[in-house]
């Protein structure tokens, strides 16, 4: 069989279909255009079906490579994405990880994996879910695909900033009814489309198929009718939906079928019905309208097996297996079928993804502004937020494209600065509460709708900050985690997502321990290790301005700035917080010359420095040298074989030499001190020489009055300090 090069490996070939030599004579993508002419032409819709099972064929072949791997949810998108691609809309990105195959084999059928090094389908089945291949779940680092999926309920931030930062481009999602409240995907959009109503060029694609991983989904026994009202109370006022069912002449009895098993005909006209609903809801999103597309059919259609046990494939499920065999052979096209899926792939959207996706290339942004700092005298107090908060206005203005967003409002975090020069982007016009339909700052009260869009506006190239509290910031943080090991693996430049977390838990007394969750900086101080997540600790309102400057100057990276709300002493210059920031560390105090016993506090945080320096005037009185050094970049103070540095794009080495860090921290007795979990100081307790150590950290909260009770309660005083010093050395 005289087969196309990049069809190697593929193991079942079929008959032609009828009225193949007529309708798939040709591709009907023509050379030179990115779409078909015409949805309703009897070739374009033959050969978006010819898509659809080519791209059905690919993903069973491919996951039973490996007997692993989920063919199932994806099989029952196939016609809703084949359509979506011979309409020329390629920037498409997924909620489901789960779909990766097929979204893989839609870059291999336009040749962006060749880009890769994968040129045909043995290449593929080589490379699937193998160490330097095709991941398990989709990676933006992939030729062609333009977001990572992996938890769910993530997929549609970056639709809604690729929309925002493209306008007069569609961006689908693809988001399966499995992780339907995943959680708020609806409210996301809805508080978006309610923020920015222009911006309608997303279109969620809903996979309606009864099932999620294991059982059916929680919205299987919704009728059609429920379902469109469903997202019409959300705010879309358009909903396409195609149900299979409609064209069934196969006598299937459950709600859900498997349009696989219509006559030719009725495969045929189901196709018809996806790819005109498909253009009639993309023309609905590029044309102002709120609109979703809803494809209903049963999850597994046209693989091996339907429902939920054909999720994923397990070690028995290989391809010498007779169901597998058999799932392959109904999908098996011939030879020429393959080539004319080929040419219409790689003709779609102007070319293959991987040269036309917008991710593709960097998104030309303002330069960095020079940014005017308040240099705040030592000795004096300043509040670190408000503080940066001066700079972040400077930041919008500059950058018309930056967005600032917070669930739990900037002047509770006294920030109100912000929105004095940004405005809240609101629909009611309201000068009391800085909101104008225009704003820069995004205010859902959802940390996970703020922190999709901050990152999916990283991602895709634009500047955006997220202010939380720190003890709500665990909401949110699952898609930066998400976004920064994206970065992390991206072949091109793009603004590291930056994050404030504020009003941490020793100002958050009388709210007491629902206010007072510091342990997520025990997520951060494991991320530093990934080689590109930055915590930063700033000791005050100098330092404060300098990581926001630090970060936001900084590409592909998580910046992490962690600090207070509260008018806190200023220990450094601007000049040495820069040296500082970027060294990791530096010396606040120390005690005059002579020959007492030393002892360093090493310090994360900035208002867990007052009792430190408590204990110092304790300490100095009993005889003791006392070095106080504040800790503001721990990433700095790993060894550089701790890190993975030298495996993420953008690679940052800047690690302390040994000669530097035992100039600061070599003591009698080293003990550490963090307002917030131990792990942050880490690096300074794997390298220390110090022979007596110890740690004071959070434990957990309670309801108090002041930030000196909440210190007490978790043992961080003056006194316990000098008493465990004295413990250590006597």
């Amino acid at each position: 069989m005289n087969a196309p090069v990049f069809c190697e490996g593929i193991q079942h070939f079929g008959q032609k279909w009828s009225d193949f030599d007529t309708l798939a004579n040709t591709p009907v993508i023509a050379a030179g255009q990115s779409a078909i002419a015409d949805s309703g032409a009897d070739a374009a819709v033959y050969q978006t079906l010819l898509a659809a099972d080519a791209l059905r064929y690919l993903t069973l072949q491919v996951t039973g490579s490996k007997g692993s791997g989920h063919p199932g949810g994806y099989a029952s998108s196939a016609e809703a994405h084949a359509a979506l691609i011979m309409l020329g809309h390629t920037n498409i990105v997924t909620e489901v990880g789960h779909h990766a195959p097929g979204y893989y084999s839609s870059m291999f059928l336009d040749s962006s994996l060749e880009e890769m090094g994968i040129n045909n389908v043995a290449d593929m089945m080589a490379r699937f879910r193998e160490k330097h291949g095709l991941l398990g779940h989709l990676s933006g680092a992939i030729p062609g695909l333009l977001a990572p999926a992996g938890p769910l309920g993530q997929g549609q931030h970056f639709a809604m900033a690729g929309a925002l930062l493209h306008p007069g481009k569609l961006f689908p999602v693809t988001i399966g009814d499995g992780g339907m409240g995943e959680p708020y995907v609806l409210n996301s959009m809805m508080h978006f489309n309610t923020a920015y109503p222009a911006v309608t060029n997303f279109l969620p694609v809903l996979v309606w198929n009864g099932y999620s991983q294991e059982h059916h989904s929680m919205v299987s026994r919704m009728s059609n009718d429920e379902m469109r009202a469903y997202w019409t109370g959300h705010g879309f006022k358009n909903v396409v939906l195609v149900d299979a069912k409609d064209y069934d002449d196969s006598n299937q009895t459950l709600a859900y079928v498997d349009s696989t098993q219509f006559s030719l005909g009725q495969r045929l006209a189901f196709a018809k019905a996806v790819l005109q609903g498909v253009e009639s809801a993309s023309q609905s999103a590029l044309n102002g309208t709120l609109t979703v597309f809803i494809i209903k059919q049963l999850k597994g259609a046209g693989v091996h097996t339907v429902g939920a046990k054909s999720h994923n494939l397990y070690p028995a499920d290989t391809l010498d297996q007779p169901h597998i065999i058999a799932g392959l052979q109904r999908r098996a096209l011939p030879p020429e079928a393959w080539q004319i899926v080929r040419d219409n792939f790689v003709r779609a959207g102007g070319g293959p993804a991987c040269k036309t996706a917008v991710t593709e290339t960097e998104l030309a942004i303002v330069a960095m502004p020079q940014l005017a700092m308040t240099e705040f005298a030592v000795g004096e107090k300043a509040v670190p937020a408000t503080a940066m908060g001066v700079l972040v206005a400077q930041m919008g203005k500059a950058d018309a494209r930056f967005v600032v967003t917070n669930a739990d409002g900037n002047e509770a975090s006294a920030m109100k600065n912000i929105n004095d020069a940004l405005k809240v982007r609101h629909p009611t016009v309201d000068p009391l509460y800085n909101q104008e339909p225009n704003g820069q700052v995004y205010e859902p009260l959802n940390e996970d709708a703020c922190a999709g869009l901050a990152a999916g506006l990283a991602l895709f190239g634009s500047r955006s900050l997220w202010l939380s509290y720190e003890s709500f910031a665990i909401n949110g943080w699952p898609i930066i985690q998400t976004v920064t090991q994206a970065m992390a693996e991206l072949r091109r430049k793009t603004p590291s997502i930056v994050c404030m977390f504020t009003a941490g838990a020793l100002e958050q007394g009388r709210n007491g321990w629902t206010h007072q969750r510091p342990e997520i900086e025990n997520f951060f101080a494991a991320m530093m290790r990934n080689g590109n997540v930055f915590p930063l600790f700033p000791c005050d309102a100098n330092a404060m301005q300098v990581a926001y400057e630090y970060a936001t100057d900084s590409v592909n990276k998580g910046m992490v700035i962690i600090a207070s709300k509260s008018p806190l002493p200023v220990y450094m210059t601007l000049a040495e917080s820069k040296l500082a920031m970027v060294a990791g560390a530096a010396t606040i105090y120390e005690s005059a010359a002579g020959t007492g016993t030393t002892v360093v506090f090493a310090v994360t945080g900035d208002m867990v420095l007052l009792p430190v320096f408590k204990a110092k005037d304790v300490l100095e009185a009993d005889g003791y040298r006392v070095r106080i050094v504040a800790v503001v970049n721990p990433r700095a103070l790993y060894r550089a074989t701790d890190v993975a540095w030298d495996t993420v794009s953008e690679p940052d080495n800047g690690f302390m030499d040994d000669a530097r860090f035992n100039a600061l921290f070599d003591a009698d007795a080293l003990i550490a001190v963090s307002g917030g979990p131990s792990a942050s100081l880490e690096p300074v307790l794997l390298r220390t020489r110090a022979p007596k150590r110890d740690t004071f950290c959070w434990k957990r909260g309670e309801t108090t009055a002041s930030a000196d009770e909440i210190m007490a309660f978790n043992g961080i005083t003056a006194e316990a300090m000098a008493a465990r010093v004295n413990a250590l050395l006597k």
